[in-house]
């Protein structure tokens, strides 16, 4: 699995032209229709079909108007979940629009749990208008904003998913973020780890988890001891199950310095019987 997810850079002729014609590459909204979608048939064939639509936004035209005179314009690229199944695509892009509202939080602006359409617009807008009120005017940077959905395959009957998104405010380096979606086909629900445990088994799942950390720590450092103190263990329970086993992963800083990227610690099926739930491993 990718570790981040970095932008596409575009050349200078096209995004001047994506602006004059009120698009930065940015396609209709979710719901207007398959236009431009990109299409990637899933593994389970003949019951889940994944595709993304890119969400239709125009930057204001005072900024349109300001970076284009600097050539250094934000770069936007929202991207929905459209899969065969609604209530998927609903959790899914729900979930895609909290992050996109909460995309740079500060001290003063608690974490928004709901948000609709007018509030993505929102956010957006203040996300790009922020890039010319917190940069020098002769500033070279270019704040960045993606956000993007990825299906990554299924195990029976659940179905897997990954938000990436990548936040760029300036700085030294931008922020990329990784988060794992799992659906049960069955119960048309959204599984979290407890849902995976069987019950009074978390104990021993964290003690897995841990062995696979120290593990994960020996191919970084050589003293795990040392390595423990400055980056102690926690138990993530950003999880999905994959054919061999569960992944956990982590952000960046949870476990280990920026330069560590968002690691994964893999537990195998062979080592999860008696603690997850039957129905979880693959048949």
């Amino acid at each position: 699995m990718k570790s981040a997810t970095q932008l596409n850079n575009k050349s200078k002729p096209a995004k001047q032209l994506a602006l004059k014609t009120g698009w930065l590459r940015l396609i209709p909204l979710l719901g207007s229709g398959a236009l431009f979608s990109v299409l990637s048939l899933s593994a389970h064939a003949g019951s889940l079909i994944s595709s993304t639509d890119y969400l239709g936004y125009e930057l204001p035209k005072k900024i349109q108007e300001t970076c284009l005179k600097r050539d250094n314009c934000p770069e936007i690229e929202i991207k929905y979940l459209k899969t065969n199944h609604s209530w998927i695509n609903d959790i899914a892009n729900e979930r895609i629009n909290n992050l996109v509202v909460n995309s740079k939080p500060t001290e003063s602006a608690p974490i928004t749990t709901k948000s609709n359409q007018a509030d993505v617009k929102s956010a957006i807008d203040s996300f790009a208008m922020s890039q010319f009120a917190d940069l020098p005017k002769d500033s070279v940077f270019v704040y960045n904003l993606m956000v993007t959905p990825e299906y990554l395959g299924h195990v029976n009957d659940f179905e897997m998913f990954e938000i990436d998104s990548y936040v760029f405010t300036g700085g030294a380096h931008g922020m990329p973020y990784s988060e794992y979606l799992v659906f049960d086909q069955k119960t048309k629900k959204q599984i979290q780890l407890v849902d995976m445990l069987q019950s009074g088994k978390k104990s021993r799942f964290k003690a897995l988890a841990y062995n696979a950390y120290k593990d994960w720590v020996k191919t970084v450092d050589k003293d795990v001891a040392s390595y423990e103190k400055n980056w102690p263990f926690t138990l993530s329970d950003n999880v999905t199950l994959t054919d061999k086993g569960i992944d956990i992963r982590y952000q960046h800083y949870s476990i280990g310095p920026y330069a560590y990227g968002m690691p994964v610690l893999s537990i195998p099926y062979s080592k999860l019987g008696g603690i997850i739930k039957p129905q979880f491993i693959p048949k």
